[in-house]
């Protein structure tokens, strides 16, 4: 049953502007050129620029999966157990996992004009070896797509009411139609609104929830420390799997079509390195108003607010932390802004995960694998197909398994067997 009817309203109004907006924009570009070139519909026609770049490559980490596991895991601290915005390590090692692949990938990777990160491997290696690498990184394209459907779903359930599984379906549905519609230029000018809509809605609702009765003093410093309680810390033995989980991200965050698709979609390769680099300083910068939500929580005596699911010592479940303060520590108008902003977090991301591994699909294994001969339109159909199967797969595994962070690591685990081979300890 739905409890807040402005809210979903509200969220029905933003779908329908990001589905109309991403329509019209993949439409109009294809219009102009050929309709049934596989440039066009994977990778915009390669006339990316500055403006829409910056925000398209900022988005390629800043996602549901990004907002909401980067405040559960500064909430987390809670448990007592050395967990903190120490151990929220997602934010900066993507985040540094783009500069590196700025200076050792875009300009080459652009200069030599592939259509997917598969493409030199499989020059290389040949065909089969070439579609067997596509295994991991679709996998990780999945998992990406399935923590920040979770994210959202979790939101829209505390919020508004709404069961998990149709807000995890609807939400799928409107980014996997204009995918197929417009290709990669509905996911970029579909970026740019999204991007400001996240930093607009979380920023709004912070300095309201920081006033809240229930929330102590954030920057206070924890008994027996000089520093606030939701830093976290790292004990003595735990130094190894704090470094090998840094390395994880870092590395395992280059190897991703996601990334390269706008790289390779840039309008030349200085543009594609430059993108790379201020992608790197935005996603580092849209880490600061989740962790702060985070950290937020973490000061709330949650048994002094509305909320009647908090346990006797005032604690909530880590990965709620987020839907918790929009709904419960801020004004009504404020939560449906913030929910505005996760919502759209979820599309910014999801809607380029199904175009990357449904574009590596059809480019590397089915194209020359199965069908040498294949037309150009017959392989973005193959595209359009794939994306519908893999976006039902990222659903399920959204509805069924409930932890965002974890999910959202589990991109780095499979991507790290794309370029070492081998799957971290962490």
């Amino acid at each position: 049953m739905v409890e807040n009817v402005w809210g979903l309203v509200a969220v029905l109004v933003f779908y329908v502007v990001i589905l109309v907006i991403g329509i019209v924009a993949g439409r109009k570009e294809l219009s102009r050129k050929s309709k049934s070139s596989t440039t066009e519909t994977m990778l915009a026609g390669r006339g990316i620029g500055m403006f829409v770049g910056v925000f398209t490559m900022t988005a390629t980490w800043v996602g549901g999966g990004y907002i909401n596991g980067t405040a559960e895991a500064v909430y987390k601290a809670v448990e007592g157990n050395g967990q903190g915005l120490v151990w929220a390590q997602a934010p900066v090692g993507f985040s540094i996992s783009l500069f590196i692949a700025g200076v050792f990938f875009a300009k080459p990777m652009r200069e030599a004009g592939y259509m997917t990160m598969i493409d030199p491997f499989q020059k290389k290696l040949g065909d089969w070896m070439g579609a067997v690498l596509v295994l991991p990184a679709v996998s990780g394209e999945i998992f990406w797509s399935a923590s920040i459907l979770s994210a959202l779903g979790s939101t829209l359930s505390v919020i508004i009411g709404l069961e998990l599984w149709i807000s995890v379906i609807v939400s799928a549905c409107v980014a996997l139609l204009y995918v197929v519609i417009g290709g990669l230029a509905s996911v970029v000018f579909t970026d740019v609104i999204q991007l400001f809509c996240i930093a607009v809605g979380l920023v709004t609702a912070i300095p309201f929830a920081m006033q809240h009765h229930a929330v102590g003093d954030v920057f206070a410093s924890a008994p027996n420390s000089t520093v606030p309680g939701w830093l976290g810390h790292i004990e003595g033995r735990d130094w190894g799997l704090f470094v090998d989980d840094y390395l994880l991200l870092m590395f395992g965050g280059i190897p991703w079509q996601v990334y390269f698709q706008r790289v390779l979609a840039s309008r030349s390769p200085q543009v594609a390195r430059s993108l790379s680099f201020l992608g790197s300083f935005g996603c580092l910068i849209m880490a600061v108003p989740p962790a702060l939500i985070g950290a937020i929580g973490y000061s709330t005596d949650w048994n002094q607010t509305s909320y009647s699911g908090a346990g006797e010592d005032g604690t909530v479940s880590s990965s709620l932390v987020v839907p918790l303060v929009l709904q419960y520590l801020t004004p009504p108008v404020v939560a449906v802004i913030g929910l505005g902003a996760v919502s759209a977090a979820v599309m910014s991301s999801a809607d380029s995960s199904m175009l990357s591994s449904s574009t590596m699909f059809a480019q590397n294994v089915y194209k020359p694998v199965f069908r040498p001969q294949a037309s150009a339109r017959e392989v973005i159909w193959v595209m359009r197909l794939a994306a519908v199967a893999f976006c039902a797969i990222a659903t399920v595994l959204a509805i069924t398994i409930k932890t965002i962070y974890g999910l959202f690591v589990m991109v780095c685990y499979v991507s790290d067997y794309t370029c070492t081979g081998r799957r971290s300890s962490a």
